[in-house]
């Protein structure tokens, strides 16, 4: 991966050139704003060999930063951006911080439809659509089967056999799965936010008093499988990818979607209002959309590519740990996160702040 730095020299030694009257041309930037491990750097390499023409540029950051760093500039400063399908409509309404796609200019052939159709209707604002889906995976429970073989609920991790053996995240995940596993369906309750901060409140009280069963609050997948393998910890939530990582030291340790519905996401493709390089855009979307270059993504994000058979793309362990986690029922059961409205993050976030100063997260 090229760095900022040697871009700016390049650009440097172009314009010396151009001054010297000697043949050259600048290369284009394809500015990124994703998410840790989806511009790893083999297929980068790759991309710019195939268009030599184009410079990559990378920022890693997650869907609050890429919200924070678009609104900062209206759409300005990146061509590329991955935000999570539930994080667009609303923002985009309020924002106006994406363009539409020219869907013409993608290989949409090659997706899984019923994954296609959802983030376009996730993603349609007078009839113009605003991304298409990239990698997507779940949210649920990480379990020790030889430890703790009945957990299937994320209201388990707070069963006091596990006191003081158990771990979770402190971000809005736990609040909708914890909201589920009490009987309520926070995303019907969007349309409400009265109701939805009275599901908050409650959902508060539950976590509160499950303090004493978490050994850690997690912040990153790798504190979490440390905390998993050297069995500190015998379930936790987490991200399906972590669970799939771990199980190819430990299989012991899988991935439980819980028995209320697997939370499910899609990280998609958007790009920025004021993006510079939307040609560029569009040929990487079609570069990490072809079966050889998934394989290589889908080894480093550990999640699936969104197009048909992407669970074959899948490195053998991976694709291992999916079998041992999921059935057909539980698929059917997944639970896509709903398009956020104005208001509800903020709610969220001074529930989560509420927890974290009451159990010290």
């Amino acid at each position: 991966m090229k760095s900022t730095r040697t871009k700016l020299l390049s650009a440097g030694v172009v314009t010396l050139a151009m001054l010297a009257g000697m043949p050259g041309a600048q290369a284009e930037t394809l500015r990124l704003l994703t998410w840790g491990s989806y511009a790893p750097e083999e297929v980068v390499r790759l991309f710019e060999e195939k268009y030599p023409d184009i410079d990559v540029e990378v920022t890693f950051s997650n869907n609050e930063e890429m919200i924070a760093k678009l609104r900062a500039t209206g759409g300005a400063g990146y061509d590329l951006a991955q935000p999570s399908h539930d994080r667009i409509y609303a923002v985009q309404q309020e924002y106006r911080l994406y363009k539409p796609l020219d869907l013409s200019k993608i290989d949409t052939s090659v997706y899984e439809p019923s994954l296609l159709e959802g983030v376009k209707a996730n993603t349609t604002i007078d009839g113009e659509v605003y991304s298409v889906p990239h990698q997507w995976g779940t949210s649920g429970i990480m379990v020790d089967k030889t430890k703790a073989p009945e957990i299937k609920s994320w209201a388990d991790l707070c069963d006091p056999k596990y006191k003081g053996r158990t771990s979770m995240r402190l971000k809005r995940t736990i609040l909708l799965g914890t909201a589920f596993a009490m009987g309520e369906d926070p995303f019907a309750a969007y349309d409400d936010l009265e109701e939805y901060q009275q599901i908050l409140d409650r959902v508060a009280e539950k976590l509160i008093a499950c303090k004493d069963n978490i050994k850690a609050y997690w912040q990153g997948g790798d504190d979490l499988a440390s905390l998993m393998l050297s069995g500190e910890v015998v379930a936790s939530e987490t991200w399906d990818s972590t669970a799939f990582r771990i199980y190819n030291e430990n299989p012991n340790i899988v991935f439980v979607p819980p028995e209320t519905g697997a939370l499910a996401w899609i990280d998609t493709f958007s790009i920025p209002a004021k993006g510079e390089a939307d040609e560029a855009a569009y040929k990487w979307i079609n570069f990490v959309l072809q079966p050889e270059i998934v394989k290589l993504m889908s080894a480093s994000t550990g999640s699936m590519c969104a197009i048909k058979g992407g669970k074959e793309l899948l490195p053998d362990d991976k694709k291992a740990a999916y079998n041992a986690a999921f059935s057909d029922e539980d698929v059917a059961r997944l639970k896509f996160f709903a398009n956020i409205p104005a208001g509800v993050e903020d709610m969220e976030g001074k529930t989560l702040e509420k927890i974290k100063a009451a159990t010290g997260g």
